[in-house]
């Protein structure tokens, strides 16, 4: 994998429509409150700030789009936007700062042209001298970083060969991105179970609804290390939210890719870091015939009862990339 702020610059740049596709970053981290933390971005971009209440903020920045600033804590934010609404905040400011000190602040950045994503390092540095904390500062708080990487089209074969492609890397990733005891354990960042990679792997993919009832009938749930729901949603939101009744999906045409921690405690972590690696998931599926390939080497190693070993799939993986130079 690359160092540094090296973004690896996927094989399919451009959408369908001929633009270039679009990644959005959220960053999950403690140790800055929110006032602090929109100072960051303010002075990093010349941003101008919206105070939408006591737990979030927005900075506006001219050719990037708008940063949102806030507690990752839902009760919160709605109490504090009904407050802020009202004109009544002084509780809703001390239970803020209180909860700065077990909740994560969270920056949703703009979606910005996968050529351009280097022009969020000089964020990332700021706020690490600023004082941000990462995902191994807590025993508790399972926070990482989320990207959110815009889809080249909407057709079946697209939806299937991403699908399929994260299917067969999600052991290596997690093995890969080196993900931190608390967040493997915590139902945030769940895999796929080997029941519906068995069903994805087996299956010819006709149509966007079969694609989506299988993944429905295995994943009915925002907590996937790779969350479907938005995407799906964005094709067909009736039938995503009659099977999650969950508010927080928001429809749009990317992936929600959850896996990676958020280190940026660490003064030579970059973005670059987890996007390399998700870049190789961008890279398997663009080989059609190697997917096939892998995918019935998957279903071959299947044993009764006990399924795939996950450390022989593995290494199996990690010898396949190597020799395929995507690792």
């Amino acid at each position: 994998m690359a160092n540094g702020s090296y973004f690896k610059i996927p094989s399919v740049t451009h959408t369908r429509e001929k633009k270039y596709r679009n990644v959005g970053f959220e960053m999950e981290f403690t140790g800055l409150d929110l006032s602090r933390t929109t100072a960051v971005v303010q002075r990093v971009f010349s941003g101008r700030l919206t105070r939408e209440s006591s737990a979030a903020c927005v900075v506006a920045v001219e050719g990037l789009g708008d940063f949102t600033i806030e507690l990752d804590w839902n009760f919160l934010k709605q109490k504090a936007a009904q407050q802020h609404k009202a004109g009544q905040g002084d509780w809703i400011d001390l239970l803020s700062q209180a909860a700065a000190l077990l909740v994560p602040m969270e920056v949703v950045c703009p979606p910005i042209s996968v050529s351009e994503l280097d022009r969020l390092d000089p964020l990332v540095k700021e706020l690490h001298r600023a004082g941000a904390r990462g995902t191994e500062d807590s025993m508790i708080a399972a926070y990482g970083v989320h990207i959110n990487t815009e889809i080249p089209n909407l057709d079946v074969y697209c939806l299937s060969a991403y699908l399929r492609a994260f299917s067969l890397l999600q052991w290596w990733l997690v093995d890969t991105h080196q993900v931190d005891f608390t967040r493997r354990f915590s139902p945030y960042i769940d895999l796929y179970p080997e029941a519906y990679l068995q069903q994805l792997f087996s299956r010819v993919l006709r149509d966007q609804n079969q694609i989506r009832d299988d993944y429905l009938q295995y994943n009915a749930s925002r907590n996937r290390a790779l969350d479907m729901l938005p995407l799906l949603a964005h094709i067909n939101a009736e039938a995503v939210h009659k099977a999650v009744a969950d508010i927080k999906i928001k429809a749009r045409p990317a992936f929600h890719y959850r896996l990676p921690d958020c280190q940026i405690d660490k003064p030579d972590w970059s973005l670059a870091h987890p996007w390399n690696t998700w870049w190789v998931v961008e890279e398997l599926a663009q080989r059609p015939d190697d997917l096939q390939d892998l995918a019935g080497q998957f279903l071959a190693m299947h044993r009764p009862l006990l399924g795939v070993s996950r450390s022989d799939w593995t290494a199996l993986m990690s010898r396949w990339l190597q020799d395929h130079g995507l690792a």
